[in-house]
C-alpha cells in the first residue's frame, strides 16, 4: 500500500502561505522577440568564452569558497578591500541572506511597486513586510520608511518597474534617520542614476547590492556580489553556502568585470536605444517615465487616446499574438495601466515599434 505524506500540512506554517517568486515568462521555441525580463541583448565579454573555457577543465575541482578573486577585484574598483565584499549566488542569494542575518520582529520594508522578490524573502523567513506606496509622482516619502520602523528596508534605486531612479541627497535622508539596515538595491545603476556606494564610509547601516546579470550580460551564470561593512559582510558570510558560487560563474564574472572599455561600450548601446525608443512612445502621447535603467515603464494609449488597464492588457495580448514578450502588472493600481519593455537590440526594437503602431490601427 502506498504510504500517503501531506506535505502542506507538515510544512511549516509559514511556508505553506507563502507564494513563491514568479518569474518572466521564457518562451519555447524560435522566432520570439523578448523583451520581458530585462536581459542585456549583448553577448558578454569575448574574454568571458576563454575564461569559462579554462575553468572546465578544472570542474573536478570545488571553487574558490569565498570568491576571494572577485571580491578583490570589486573591492579595488569601488575604493574599499575585500572584506567590505560578498559575492552571491546572483543577487537574489544576498537579498535572502540580509534577510536571514538581520530581519526580525517588526519585519522588513519596501516601496511598492518595487522588486517581487522582497515579499518571498521575507516570507521565506517568517517575517512581515511593511508596504510604502508609491503615487503616481514617484516621489520617495522618506518620513513613511522611517515610520516602519522595519529591522531593513528594501529600496530599490532605479525603481523597478519604472526605471525611476533617486537623488542621492533622498537615499541620505533615509539613512540619517533609519535606524534599521538600508539595502540599496542598484541592479540597474549601470545604465543611470547616481550609486549610493559614496555613502558607505558615513553610514554603517547601508549596504548595497547589485548584479552581473544586467549590465555585464550575465544572466544565465547568477553572480551577484554586496558592498558594505565588513562587520555587515562577516555577518552574512556566517549564513552563506560555503560553494555558492561556481568555478565557471566566479572566472567569468571577473573576466567581464575586468574588461571595462567593452562594457562601457555596450552600457552606452542600451543607453542610446532606450532614449531613441522613449522618444517614439513620447511622439504617440504616451506618458513614459524617465527611465535610469534598461527597461522603459510606458501608459499605452489607443488612437483615440483611451489608457486603463483594459488597454494595457490588450496591447500586452496582441504583441504576445506577434511573438513579441513585454511584461504586465495588473495587480497595482499604480501599475495596471502601464507595460514594461526591455531594452533589445534596434532591430528588435523596430520590431515592437512596428507592432505597436498595426496594434494602434485595430485597437
Amino acid at each position: 500500500m502506498k504510504k500517503c505524506f501531506n506535505a502542506r500540512e507538515r510544512a511549516l506554517a509559514h511556508i505553506q502561505d507563502l507564494h513563491a517568486y514568479v518569474p518572466g515568462e521564457q518562451p519555447q521555441g524560435e522566432g520570439w522577440v523578448k523583451l520581458n525580463t530585462n536581459e542585456n541583448p549583448y553577448p558578454p565579454s569575448p574574454n568571458v568564452v576563454d575564461a569559462a573555457g579554462a575553468e572546465v577543465q578544472l570542474l573536478r575541482k570545488y571553487p574558490e569558497p569565498q570568491s576571494i578573486q572577485l571580491r578583490d577585484a570589486i573591492g579595488q574598483r569601488f575604493g574599499f578591500d575585500s572584506s567590505h565584499v560578498i559575492i552571491g549566488n546572483g543577487s537574489d542569494n544576498i537579498l535572502d541572506l540580509i534577510t536571514r542575518c538581520f530581519v526580525g520582529e517588526p519585519g522588513a520594508g519596501h516601496t511598492v511597486p518595487s522588486y517581487s522578490l522582497y515579499p518571498v524573502v521575507t516570507g521565506m523567513s517568517g517575517q512581515s513586510l511593511s508596504d510604502v506606496e508609491f503615487d503616481r509622482s514617484m516621489r520617495l516619502d522618506v518620513d513613511a520608511i522611517v515610520s516602519t520602523e522595519a529591522k531593513v528596508f528594501f529600496l530599490t534605486n532605479p525603481n523597478a518597474p519604472t526605471g525611476v531612479a533617486f537623488d542621492l541627497s533622498e537615499i541620505e535622508s533615509v539613512l540619517k534617520a533609519f535606524d534599521g539596515l538600508l539595502v540599496v538595491d542598484e541592479a540597474y545603476i549601470d545604465f543611470g542614476g547616481s550609486s549610493a556606494v559614496s555613502l558607505l564610509n558615513n553610514y554603517e547601516n547601508l549596504i548595497i547590492v547589485r548584479t552581473f546579470s544586467k549590465s555585464y550580460s550575465l544572466a544565465g551564470m547568477r553572480v551577484g556580489f554586496a558592498l558594505a561593512s565588513p562587520g555587515i559582510i562577516g555577518m552574512l558570510d556566517r549564513v552563506r553556502d560555503a560553494y555558492n558560487l561556481d568555478r565557471v560563474a566566479q572566472a567569468t564574472a571577473l573576466a567581464a568585470f575586468k574588461d571595462e572599455a567593452y562594457f562601457e561600450e555596450q552600457r552606452q548601446r542600451v543607453i542610446a536605444t532606450r532614449e531613441r525608443v522613449r522618444q517614439k512612445l513620447d511622439q504617440l502621447g504616451w506618458f513614459t517615465y524617465p527611465s535610469a535603467a534598461n527597461f522603459l515603464f510606458t501608459e499605452a494609449r489607443t488612437a483615440s487616446g483611451a489608457s486603463g488597464a483594459a488597454v494595457a492588457e490588450s496591447l500586452f495580448d496582441y504583441l504576445k499574438s506577434k511573438k513579441i514578450l513585454i511584461r504586465y502588472f495588473p495587480s497595482h493600481p499604480l501599475t495596471c495601466a502601464f507595460i514594461r519593455v526591455s531594452i533589445g537590440t534596434d532591430a528588435e526594437m523596430e520590431v515592437f515599434l512596428t507592432a505597436v503602431e498595426s496594434w494602434l490601427k485595430n485597437a
